[in-house]
């Protein structure tokens, strides 16, 4: 394989890494997001899906490229809600 194939090839796989973790990236808010909705409308939330979608990014955060996000507690939610108001 050229040299040039293998960077052409090395560059594809991180741009796929990056857009995939972008799509992540959107999920995860949507799932904050909703867990601010359900909490200040007084319903039961769960942040175990946005953990289960942060530990796919951290997942390609370790593979470089990415930067890392926090995983998210039902009192952090709750921190922020009362910081808004």
């Amino acid at each position: 394989m050229s040299v040039h194939k293998a960077i052409t090839k090395h560059v594809e796989e991180v741009n796929s890494r990056v857009n995939y973790y972008k799509q992540l990236d959107q999920q995860r808010e949507s799932l904050i997001e909703e867990a601010i909705f359900l909490f200040k409308a007084g319903e039961n939330f769960s942040v175990d899906k946005i953990n289960e979608v942060t530990e796919q990014m951290n997942e390609l955060a370790r593979l470089g490229v990415v930067p890392t996000r926090k995983q998210v507690s039902k009192e952090m939610v709750v921190e922020f809600v009362n910081r808004s108001k």
